[in-house]
């Protein structure tokens, strides 16, 4: 008898634990409530902190307000730049041609930029001279490049003009040169070539810059 009793006493509190009082569970207009509250909830969040702080877009002010459009701005900025680095740098041989093509492009701009104006060319047989000079006004800046071929060559960079005379550079046996003239005053600057040597010599002279005349005396 008391072990029945103890039986039944035992059934009824497994009953009682395993259904939950319904005055305790939340009613479904509860439920909606707490449904509805979370979807507006989450929205907020995504509007008001994700887009600005991942995006910088900021449709309600509060991510300007708290600081987190200027960090969505810095991270889209970011991201634009390392997709325009793989852009460059990446994408296998594609991307490899175009960017030699790009600076093709500015090598060719760059040459074409540097390129000589000027190119004389002149024969000196054993013992002759002649003269090369360049009519410059006072500031003016000339850039030239020389070679000799067959022989060496006597040179004497000098120039006079206006009353006065200066003495750039001179060579023995040369066999080419490069540099540039600086007019300090207007007038002839440039060179005297003799050959000294026992056969025919050939100098090619470039030329760029500022001046207006070039002019050659034997």
């Amino acid at each position: 008898m008391i072990s029945s009793t103890f039986e039944r006493m035992r059934e009824a509190m497994q009953l009682s634990a395993e259904k939950p009082d319904p005055a305790l569970l939340p009613t479904p207009r509860q439920l909606r409530r707490s449904t509805i509250a979370a979807v507006i909830g989450a929205a907020f969040i995504g509007v008001c902190v994700y887009m600005p702080a991942e995006y910088g877009i900021d449709p309600t002010g509060v991510g300007g307000v708290l600081g987190l459009t200027e960090m969505g701005e810095i991270k889209q900025q970011l991201a634009r730049e390392a997709a325009e680095d793989e852009l460059i740098h990446g994408g296998g041989e594609q991307s490899s041609r175009l960017v030699d093509d790009i600076f093709g492009l500015f090598a060719g701009a760059a040459h074409a930029q540097e390129a000589w104006v000027d190119t004389v060319t002149f024969s000196l047989a054993p013992g002759a001279a002649t003269e090369i000079k360049l009519v410059m006004a006072a500031g003016d800046v000339a850039e030239y490049e020389w070679v000799a071929t067959g022989g060496r060559i006597n040179f004497d960079l000098h120039a006079h003009g206006d009353g006065q005379s200066i003495d750039y550079d001179r060579g023995r046996g040369a066999t080419e040169g490069q540099g540039s003239i600086e007019a300090p005053f207007p007038g002839e600057h440039g060179w005297f070539w003799r050959n000294r040597d026992d056969a025919n010599v050939t100098v090619t002279l470039q030329l760029r810059g500022a001046y207006s005349d070039v002019v050659r005396s034997e």
